[in-house]
């Protein structure tokens, strides 16, 4: 019997907490995700960004690659992208916690362990912002560094409640993003217009 989008929530929002030091192999392994959406959804999805800390040179990290992506509607990814993912064995949510709404996806292992997020949205989604936070630390390894002291703080305190590490995070997460604004140079496109060609 399958289970219930509650249940499948609930599971995925108590799966272990674990960082991993970073790993070289990290940003090949989005290259891979990336590849492989474009040539399965030629025509729906356009833009592809890795963001969190395995996009962050040197940051230790879940060791789970973030993908965030744009697509041409949400329509067509929630009709064609979702249920194709989710027959390979991904897990599909409809997230309704940010406006607008988004597809967010987990792809796992053989061993059921996250390898893959990927954050399915419109141009206008707020997420897009995500980059603000991912390009500061890129430039700014001592803010990175500090990042890692909290996660790992984190981690410890709430090794297996994603919500409360995530919460934990937010202050931080939003005044890095108001410093990275303020400095801007980011790879944000104005109004988030969306260069289509990968980064």
């Amino acid at each position: 019997m399958s289970k219930s989008l509650e249940q499948r929530i609930e599971e995925a929002v108590r799966e272990e907490i674990a960082l991993a030091p970073y790993d070289p192999a990290w940003p090949a392994l989005f290259e891979e995700e990336a590849a492989n959406l474009r040539r399965k959804f030629p025509g729906l999805v356009k833009r592809i960004e890795h963001i969190g800390s395995t996009a962050v040179p040197g940051l230790a990290a879940k060791p789970v690659i973030d993908v965030l992506i744009e697509v041409t509607t949400l329509d067509e990814a929630r009709l064609r992208m979702a249920p194709a993912l989710a027959s390979e064995g991904y897990d599909y949510f409809w997230r309704t916690d940010v406006s607008p709404p988004y597809v967010f996806l987990i792809k796992r292992d053989a061993q059921a362990r996250r390898t893959h997020h990927l954050h399915v949205m419109e141009a206008d989604s707020v997420l897009w912002d995500r980059l603000y936070f991912r390009d500061y630390l890129r430039a700014f390894p001592e803010e990175a560094r500090r990042y890692e002291a909290l996660k790992r703080s984190l981690s410890e305190t709430h090794p297996r409640d994603r919500a409360a590490y995530t919460e934990g995070k937010t202050a931080y997460v939003v005044a890095v993003m108001e410093k990275a604004r303020r400095r801007g140079n980011t790879g944000i496109p104005a109004c988030h217009g969306i260069n289509p060609e990968p980064r």
